[in-house]
């Protein structure tokens, strides 16, 4: 078993859990009735030996060695995929705007994600040809994002203070409502959701006073636990994710500026990989599971193993879906390095790209003379005429047992003799 110092506090985004239910983060309990929900849990910021985890190696270590191979192997299939600087950086700049996207719909928030990008990709240098207009809001957040990501200053309370203010600017409706770039108020900080006569408490952060202690406390074992050497890198970064959210120290904003927090961690671990992947859009994608785990261990004890499954289970998808993102690209690069002396016209390069992309029909990767005639709007004729001069080129090839309707698929192996055109 495996023990650390540290101080966590439980906290909980909007849930998901039920129809009618407001969900949501209640910043202001005040009524009486609130309080007297709240006293009867048992959290886990409320046990005596509180900044205490422990965790079971046992159950971690096999998915410890999993991430890191997988780790391993993403980068050596981004060097393949994406052997250019120009595709390096889009792919970069197409990762991070994922995942900043998927952290804000975790709370329900939708992004300009044109305005986004334009903003992440002048940030990052990248000149895009007829750029989005940027707004006050995307400016703030892609300086948020490349501030965690290449910022090798260490963490301060001023730091994360000002990722709330790029996160809320002066624009924002609810920067009215809420502490902008200043922890939360002395109110009761619950996460609630129900119908208003049967109120469920998914979570209530620790008291308004001793916050900024607490975070002192976050802040100093962040910055010395980067050169702990027993404590595992990838491990440190759900540690930090827990202990953040549960400290809950902000009016609102907190699980977004958590996850920030948990790529800024992950970087440092490696700072060749955190660019590759995008975590948010997995958790997007188990939003449910996130908040159970996140529920169920803010009610439990000390021993965190769970949280830390959880995850580690979640980053090994991450890493495997974006393996799986490169070994598309890698295929899609040799195909058209196959074709490059193919005299194609534009529609057979859509439909190709088309098929690429995972254009399926009824649910196969095939295509139809008359799919083909629809998308390149083209007349039957054309179509029938494009689609034989890409089976001669061995672009395409027939569907085994076609018959009249043949429908035509990908032909991503070639024998020698396919090349002697």
């Amino acid at each position: 078993m495996s023990r650390m110092r540290a101080i966590i506090g439980s906290y909980r985004e909007p849930n998901v859990v039920s129809i009618r239910l407001i969900v949501g983060i209640a910043l202001l309990a005040r009524d009486t009735k609130s309080a007297r929900l709240s006293m009867t849990v048992d959290w886990i910021w409320q046990h005596e030996n509180w900044p205490h985890f422990c965790w079971q190696d046992r159950q971690l270590l096999p998915k410890l060695r999993q991430v890191h191979r997988n780790l391993g192997l993403l980068q050596g299939l981004h060097l393949s995929a994406h052997n250019t600087t120009l595709a390096h950086q889009t792919h970069a700049l197409d990762t991070l705007l994922a995942n900043v996207v998927a952290s804000s719909a975790i709370e329900n928030q939708k992004l300009n994600t044109q305005s986004l990008r334009a903003s992440l990709a002048c940030r990052l240098g990248i000149v895009e040809q007829s750029p989005y207009p940027t707004s006050v809001r995307s400016e703030g957040l892609a300086a948020m994002i490349v501030d965690v990501i290449s910022n090798d200053e260490q963490l301060t309370l001023e730091r994360l203070l000002q990722w709330h203010r790029w996160l809320f600017p002066a624009d924002d409706r609810r920067s009215h409502q809420i502490r902008v770039g200043q922890l939360r108020g002395d109110e009761p900080m619950q996460v609630i959701s129900g119908a208003r006569d049967r109120l469920t408490v998914h979570f209530e952060a620790p008291p308004r006073e001793g916050l900024e202690e607490a975070l002192a406390t976050f802040v100093d074992w962040f910055r010395s636990s980067l050169d702990e050497p027993s404590l595992d890198p990838v491990l440190r970064a759900a540690i930090c994710h827990i202990w953040f959210v549960t400290l809950h120290p902000f009016d609102d904003g907190n699980g977004r500026i958590t996850r920030a927090l948990t790529d800024l961690a992950l970087s440092q671990a490696d700072n060749q990989s955190i660019s590759l992947y995008a975590m948010s859009t997995v958790i997007f994608e188990r939003r449910a599971d996130y908040y159970r785990a996140l529920e169920q261990t803010q009610r439990g004890g000390l021993d965190v193993t769970e949280w830390l499954v959880w995850f580690l289970d979640t980053l090994n998808v991450t890493l495997e879906q974006a393996q799986q993102s490169c070994t598309h690209a890698l295929a899609r690069n040799r195909f058209w390095l196959l074709h490059a002396s193919d005299q194609l016209c534009p529609e057979q390069v859509m439909i190709l790209n088309h098929l690429l992309d995972g254009y399926t029909q009824d649910g196969l990767p095939y295509i139809s003379a008359s799919q083909y005639q629809k998308i390149a709007q083209v007349s039957k004729s054309t179509a029938t005429r494009h689609l034989t001069d890409l089976l001669e080129k061995n672009c395409l090839e027939n569907e085994p047992g076609g018959g009249r309707n043949t429908r035509y698929r990908l032909k991503l192996t070639h024998d020698r003799s396919d090349n002697s055109k």
